[in-house]
């Protein structure tokens, strides 16, 4: 029986109302590759980040070693023997690597860094972990598994004896990836145990002993990789009660025109040949995991991001669309998943962020027709139910997802015939999600086309006409909503390229 290194029992959190984490537990042993899955939103990386001290919860126990521990920061963690590795590399790409493996504890000669003794320990740390790699480089020419190795290699100085990969597969090659698997390994075998994070159930089945599953923010259960497939692993992710019902069939009649057509759409590795059409009156979900391509797709339709390869077509029309501008003069409209960042001026008011995109219809003689923007401001607003005591109310002083409906009076006011909503729905209560729901097939039905990108499987079904699935920035399968069931979608979304 393999000792264990850490228990985590009934752990909560709650950021301003929202349970995180529901009484969550997880375990690891000494020596072994614990994996944590889930969908986007299922907690994992909340439950690391109370691990590491990054969040303080709220209830529960962790015992590390044997002891009860309460981290207020990572740098507690760090000196009690935790290491976390995440997705978006934390490192000083200007500085070599020596230096940012010991940054903040380097070896001195007196007064001054000893800068030889500091590349000497490095070299040293690099030939444990079996990787060959300069440390007088400059850690910015490295590639990004490189990179990957170096921060593995600063745990180890640390003598972590807990590592947390967070996605540590999602930019690296297939050899890179190989050799990542090799240095784990190796790993384990000193006795270091180590919690991964990941989408891909290739890498999964391959690499970890466990794997535990979380789904909206609960402890589904733990299961041993061995005998484990990875059907049972979707079903687990992906059994959650669908509120309203599933749309059994598609309500766009098959002669429906196609509005929008996307041929081969590319950017490196972030769009690789997308493709597909959208139909009047359609509502086209896109489903996939963090880092599938979804948002990229939006934004390069619509302008916001460039693209290096592939075609637009607006009613069989070829279109080239340089910016968000332009993409409005074809009548696309973009709905930002951070609509506070992307979507509003906070600071100014319902009725101005209403006329936004219409400014120039409102100017006569050289001046701003406030009083026709807020009379047209407040019809459309009307329409949409959008609370509030005055259409002068500033944007920021609003729910979520009544600054949605306000974005959403913005297109209308401005005819658009293409929506993308990006996430629609996050955010905001489960009132205002059935309001949105309402509004998106209000849009189809009066002969809108609808683009919706969102991470739950139960609002793809309820929705959509069609679901586009994306992995990795590809298209792994087009689906009617009657094939649409949660594993279909789940196992196309973890369909890496081969």
């Amino acid at each position: 029986m393999q000792n264990l290194l850490l228990e985590m029992n009934g752990i909560d959190k709650r950021f301003h109302g929202v349970h995180a984490l529901k009484g969550v537990h997880f375990d690891l042993k000494q020596g072994e590759v614990h994996a944590l899955m889930g969908e986007n939103g299922a907690g994992k990386s909340t439950l690391m980040k109370v691990l590491c001290g990054i969040h303080k919860r709220d209830d529960g126990d962790v015992v590390l070693f044997g002891k009860h521990v309460n981290f207020n920061n990572i740098k507690e963690s760090q000196v009690a023997g935790i290491s976390m590795i995440h997705q978006e590399l934390n490192m000083m790409n200007h500085l070599t690597v020596a230096q940012n493996i010991y940054i903040g504890r380097e070896p001195m000669n007196g007064p001054c860094i000893d800068d030889k003794k500091m590349e000497r320990d490095a070299s040293e740390l690099f030939k444990r972990i079996g990787v060959k790699i300069d440390p007088a480089a400059t850690l910015g020419t490295l590639t990004v598994g490189k990179q990957q190795m170096v921060e593995i290699a600063k745990a180890v100085s640390r003598d972590a004896k807990i590592l947390v990969l967070d996605e540590p597969t999602a930019a690296l090659t297939q050899l890179e990836v190989e050799e990542l698997f090799k240095i784990m390994r190796d790993l384990k075998a000193k006795g270091i145990g180590m919690i991964y994070i990941s989408h891909r159930m290739d890498e999964i089945n391959v690499i970890s002993d466990r794997i535990t599953v979380m789904r909206d923010g609960e402890y589904v259960g733990t299961v041993d990789t061995a005998n484990t497939t990875k059907d049972e692993i979707v079903k687990m992710m992906v059994g959650r009660v669908i509120y309203g019902d599933k749309k059994e069939q598609s309500n766009v009649p098959e002669d429906a025109p196609v509005v929008l057509e996307v041929r081969n759409l590319s950017r490196g590795k972030e769009l690789k040949d997308v493709s597909f059409k959208l139909r009047r009156g359609e509502i086209l979900g896109f489903s996939g995991l963090m880092g599938a391509g979804r948002t990229e797709t939006a934004r390069a339709i619509y302008g916001a991001d460039p693209f290096s390869g592939g075609d637009i077509y607006i009613n069989g029309e070829k279109v080239n669309i340089k910016s968000p501008e332009q993409a409005v003069k074809h009548g696309i409209c973009y709905l930002s998943e951070d609509r506070k960042r992307y979507g509003l001026l906070l600071g100014k008011s319902i009725a101005e962020n209403s006329a936004l995109a219409s400014l120039d219809d409102y100017i006569k003689a050289g001046w701003i027709d406030d009083a026709a923007i807020e009379k047209d401001a407040k019809r459309e607003n009307a329409k949409l139910k959008t609370k509030t005591p005055s259409i002068r109310q500033l944007a920021k002083n609003l729910s979520g997802g009544n600054q949605q409906k306000v974005i959403i009076a913005r297109w209308l006011l401005k005819n658009s015939d293409i929506f993308i909503f990006d996430e629609p729905t996050r955010g905001i209560d489960i009132g205002a999600k059935s309001e949105m729901y309402t509004l998106m097939e209000e849009l189809a039905s009066q002969g809108k086309s609808v683009i919706m990108i969102s991470s739950e499987l139960a609002e793809i079904q309820r929705l959509s006409d069609r679901v586009i699935v994306m992995c990795e920035g590809r298209v792994t399968a087009e689906l009617d909503i009657k094939d649409a069931t949660q594993e279909t979608i789940m196992k196309y979304a973890t369909m890496r390229e081969e």
